[in-house]
């Protein structure tokens, strides 16, 4: 049920937001050199890693690192709005398409956070699809407590369900979780 939900919600959501795509992604190329989309590796079910797509909110040549250590000089003008706005992540319906992601679900962290995976290994996180948003994101909770991060990411997992998904996708709309960016701010 929930990968039919995600497969459907998905494709209307890519047919209705194409030209939404279009315009981030030439605002993107106008403001700054390099690609509109921002590739990434991230940890995905099963631990198996997978291609995780965003549009590019820093500029070209920031390191691969989780954002919590990402300086705040590193993120354009207009990735800081697409940023505040969780726009940046629209991609990600690529990756839901693809099986690789959930709408909701823990969100994919890089394979270099070793800590975290193995503290979200340990309690069971990784049986489930990641996912664009979840409850550590309505909640504020980013990435930068391992052990916080993966506790609240398998209470999800325990008590997931199609109502609290629900639930949980109408707390990202009305903006719940939105602005919180840990981008460390000098």
């Amino acid at each position: 049920m929930k990968r039919l939900l995600d497969f459907s919600a998905c494709l209307l959501l890519l047919l209705l937001l194409w030209p939404v795509f279009l315009i981030v992604a030439a605002a993107i190329r106008l403001e700054s050199r390099g690609p509109a989309i921002f590739r990434q590796v991230r940890v995905g079910k099963n631990g198996r890693e997978f291609t995780c797509y965003k549009f590019r909110t820093m500029f070209t040549g920031t390191g691969d690192v989780p954002t919590h250590q990402v300086a705040a000089s590193a993120v354009t003008p207009l990735g800081d709005y697409l940023r505040r706005f969780k726009i940046d992540e629209l991609p990600q319906i690529f990756n839901v398409l693809s099986g690789d992601m959930s709408l909701v679900g823990p969100r994919p962290c890089l394979p270099s956070q070793r800590e975290l995976v193995e503290a979200r290994r340990r309690l069971g996180v990784l049986d489930v699809r990641p996912g664009i948003t979840g409850l550590a994101q309505v909640r504020g909770v980013d990435m930068s407590n391992a052990d916080r991060l993966a506790e609240l990411d398998a209470r999800y997992v325990r008590s997931q369900s199609f109502s609290g998904d629900l639930g949980l996708l109408w707390a990202t709309m009305r903006g719940q979780g939105v602005g919180v960016d840990q981008v460390l701010r000098t």
